[in-house]
Parts: C-alpha cells; structure tokens; sequence
C-alpha cells in the first residue's frame, strides 16, 4: 500500500461521531473529515453569535448539507450544550439512528474576554458553563452507552495552552484547565471499559481566535487540526488515553504530566513558617513560561518601546 493511501483511507469507516461546535471553524472542520473518513455524524451547534445571541439552527443544518452533498451521512442538533438534555438528545440520535456512539468531540466554547477586577459573575459563569459544562454533558451521556459497547469509544476534548492561565481571560483559562482535569479523570474511569479520552489543545484561525489580542505563534486553519483528531477517534489511537496534545499548524506535541518534581521534609510533624523560610530554595519555583513574556510587555510599555506582538 502507498504511503498516499495510507494516509487517505477510511479511517473512521462505521463509526458514529458526535461533534459539539460543528457549525463553524475547528468543529466544523473536524465533522466535515469526521464524514470524509466514514463516519457518520451528529453535528451539534447552538448556533450563536459571540455574544450569545440569535441562535438558529440553519448553522448545523447548513454542516449536514454539506456532508450530504458530499456523499456522507449526518443529522444535526441544535441547543445548549450545557444543558444535560441537548447533549443527552445527541447521543441518542446517534444510537436510535445508527445503533452505537463511537466518538464524541466537544468543541463548542465562548469567550467573555475581561481583566479579573473587571469580570463579572455572568461572564465567568457563562464561559465556565459552555466550555466545562458542555465537556460534561457530553462526556457523561457518551460514556454511560460506551462502557456499555464491546467497541468502548474515544472521547476527544477542546483545551487551550490557556489553561496554564491568561492575562485577561481567567474565566476561559479556568474553563480550560477543567476541561484537562475532566478528561485525565474520563480517562482513569472509564479505561477499564475500553473507553479512551484525551484533549486537543489547538491553535487556529477561527471567530475567537480572531479577538485574541496578541499573535498566536504558528497559528494555522482549522482544517489543520482536523486528522489528530481523526486519529484520536480511530482504531489506531486505543493505547492513546489521558493525554494532551498541541495541534497547529505542522506541529503536533504531547504535553508532560504534571507531577511533582521536588521536596523538602522537616524534622518535627509540623512545619514552622520560619523553617520553610530558610529552605524554601531546597524546592524553590519553577518558572511559569508566559510570566516572563507578561514581564517582557510589561517592560515594554514602562520604556515605551513597541511591543513584538
């Protein structure tokens, strides 16, 4: 077989996929491969604006067309991921319809971008509720009919580099990092069942990435992001679990596991705050990557030269 072949096959052939998100940018690029791979699929989007408001069900209806029009077979479903009966809705089209739930991607999200002083309840919540929740919805209802399949399943979630935390984005830096902790957790529960999960964590030219407003380095398309997670659905990736992974561009990297890398023990059963004074170098710190760079701008502005954005 040639290597063209092999990287063009039908990887999903079969399978039955749920992608939350699927109206536009990454979702939609990720349901439209989902089809082109053999898979059929559940397109899931509110359809919103970024506000949140006029939603419409012509975004994911337009997805289906499109993979109809192209010889695939989808349905769509239109609602609030957060809410635990939209999601439940999706799962169970793709099991009435088609008899199993092999994938689920969860792609969906919002941004309230505000410094943390500034950030109202609303907006934290709203982020957290779309981003966090919506993993959960999905994850749940997903995972209750996959352990239940000889096959298991591949749950595949949305995080962000965000996630180690954000300047002006704490509600999505937060949402983020959940979703990390959700999906290891997924991943450590449901392994004995043969259900797999772990996260993307993209970089991509889509409606939010467009109000970032720094550049993101090597940013690239959505449909760049696409085939990882094809491969994360596939039969090929069932020893892959409860990992994270950067996806931009022509760069595909596995983030470490967050363990703890040094210690320091005292003599008596309870630490005195002046002991840990005068060891704390025995531990130390580690530094934060985007801390230097938050300090590089903030020199920047202080001397008034032009910040390399």
């Amino acid at each position: 077989m040639s290597d063209s072949a092999k990287n063009h096959g039908k990887h999903l052939e079969g399978k039955n996929v749920i992608v939350t998100g699927a109206g536009r940018g990454i979702g939609k690029a990720v349901a439209l491969r989902c089809a082109g791979e053999g898979a059929r699929v559940v397109v899931c989007d509110y359809g919103v604006e970024q506000d949140g408001s006029d939603p419409t069900s012509e975004i994911a209806d337009a997805v289906v067309a499109e993979i109809e029009a192209a010889g695939g077979e989808a349905v769509s479903v239109a609602g609030d991921i957060s809410q635990m009966a939209v999601a439940e809705n999706a799962v169970n089209t793709a099991v009435e319809r088609w008899g199993s739930i092999d994938g689920a991607v969860c792609v969906a999200g919002i941004l309230r971008e505000r410094m943390l002083f500034n950030m109202t309840e609303e907006e934290f919540d709203d982020v957290v509720r779309v981003h966090l929740k919506g993993h959960f919805t999905v994850f749940r209802q997903a995972s209750a009919i996959m352990r239940k399949q000889e096959t298991g399943g591949s749950l595949v979630a949305f995080t962000s580099g965000a996630h180690t935390g954000s300047v002006s984005q704490a509600n999505y830096a937060a949402a983020k990092s959940g979703i990390v902790g959700l999906t290891r957790s997924a991943a450590l529960g449901l392994s004995r069942y043969g259900v797999r999960a772990n996260s993307v964590a993209p970089i991509a030219r889509t409606r939010m990435s467009a109000g970032v407003p720094t550049a993101l380095e090597g940013m690239g398309e959505p449909e760049d992001v696409a085939p990882m997670v094809i491969y994360l659905l596939s039969d090929a990736s069932k020893h892959v679990t409860a990992q994270m992974f950067t996806v931009t561009g022509n760069k595909i990297a596995v983030w470490n596991q967050t363990v703890e890398l040094r210690e320091m023990h005292c003599d008596t059963d309870m630490w005195e705050v002046g002991d840990i004074v005068s060891r704390f170098d025995e531990i130390g710190i580690e530094e934060h990557p985007f801390m230097v760079e938050v300090e590089r701008r903030r020199q920047d502005a202080i001397s008034g030269n032009k910040p390399n954005v």
